[in-house]
């Protein structure tokens, strides 16, 4: 007897632009959300730690090739510093390593934050993904080793002070690039300030270019694939790919109304609109004549589409389009 072939998920694609709650890791988020969609690849464009929240975008199916595109947009976080004491972690899970009786002026705060904008050196906390010699440098820091990690050159747009709800708190909100890290903000900011600090809350409140209109929660995907899952059951089906399950009325409909387009991710890039014979070619990957008065003649990066759809990310050359990553209609 021939052995079964390993059951995919559904051919899902676009963006879930998940409001991720405080206590769950991104791992954890991304197997939830892929298990409520039953899609059949996933993938998220950035780990946001477990006790933080917020926005976390998650790619399903050919949205993850465009992943790259996310992660280098910009990020905005709204975080809590609580001043007197350095932890091992930069945030709450850690243990204290450092006190000081001493609170920060408003005005001594304010006079540090140019020190933080533009582009600057950041040493990221030894709880961290960064890799030292193969290894996670979380895994040495639980191992009970201490790891040298090397500044790394990252850009922050902006850092205000939204409030200071009492004198050992400040509440803080920062635009910045791909690989800050807000803990070394906090744990940096209170060593100039002489008093030491780390994060007591975070919030991801926008990665770009998504907005916080696009945020959905466990809750919303739970309830719908309740309605997606009712009617499998009512079909007295049990498999989701099964085309004549979804043939009156796709019973995923309710979760895939949630979903951000997968060529939202690209909006930074120049587009070119190709006819269907065109797009044809790209699917096969052959290059294209670029036509049309507002279509670029050199781009180093662009995606192309066919009657709204997202046909192929690529470059355009002396006014041709040539594509690099062909997506499935």
């Amino acid at each position: 007897m021939g052995r079964r072939g390993k059951k995919t998920g559904r051919p899902v694609s676009g963006w879930v632009v998940l409001d991720k709650p405080a206590g769950m890791g991104s791992t954890d988020a991304v197997s939830k959300v892929k298990w409520l969609f039953k899609a059949d690849k996933a993938g998220h464009a950035g780990t946001l730690d477990p006790l933080a929240s917020g926005m976390l975008p998650i790619a399903l199916g050919e949205a993850t090739k465009t992943v790259p595109y996310v992660m280098d947009g910009a990020k905005i976080y709204r975080f809590t510093v609580a001043w007197g004491e350095e932890r091992s972690t930069d945030d709450l899970e850690g243990v204290a390593t450092q006190n000081s009786d001493m609170r920060p002026s408003e005005a001594q705060i304010r006079a540090l934050l140019p020190k933080y904008t533009g582009i600057i050196m950041q040493v990221p906390p030894q709880f961290s993904a960064i890799k030292i010699g193969g290894e996670r440098a979380y895994d040495l820091a639980r191992a009970g080793e201490t790891v040298e990690i090397a500044p790394r050159e990252i850009e922050i747009g902006r850092l205000d002070i939204v409030e200071s709800p009492d004198a050992a708190h400040t509440v803080f909100e920062v635009e910045c690039g791909k690989g800050t890290y807000v803990r070394s903000i906090a744990r940096d900011m209170g060593r100039d300030l002489g008093c030491f600090g780390h994060v007591s809350d975070l919030r991801r409140v926008e990665v770009a270019p998504f907005e916080p209109e696009d945020l959905v929660t466990i809750e919303m995907l739970e309830k719908a694939a309740g309605i997606a899952s009712v009617k499998n059951d009512l079909g007295g089906d049990e498999s989701p790919d099964d085309p004549e399950a979804q043939s009156a009325e796709d019973p995923y409909a309710a979760l895939d109304d949630l979903l951000v387009d997968t060529i939202v991710a690209l909006d930074s890039l120049p587009s070119v609109a190709l006819g269907d014979d065109a797009a044809s070619k790209v699917r096969l990957g052959n290059p294209v004549i670029v036509r049309g008065r507002d279509a670029p003649v050199e781009a180093a990066e662009a995606y192309a589409t066919a009657r709204g759809k997202l046909v192929a990310i690529g470059a355009v050359e002396a006014g041709m389009f040539k594509p690099k990553r062909v997506f499935v209609s």
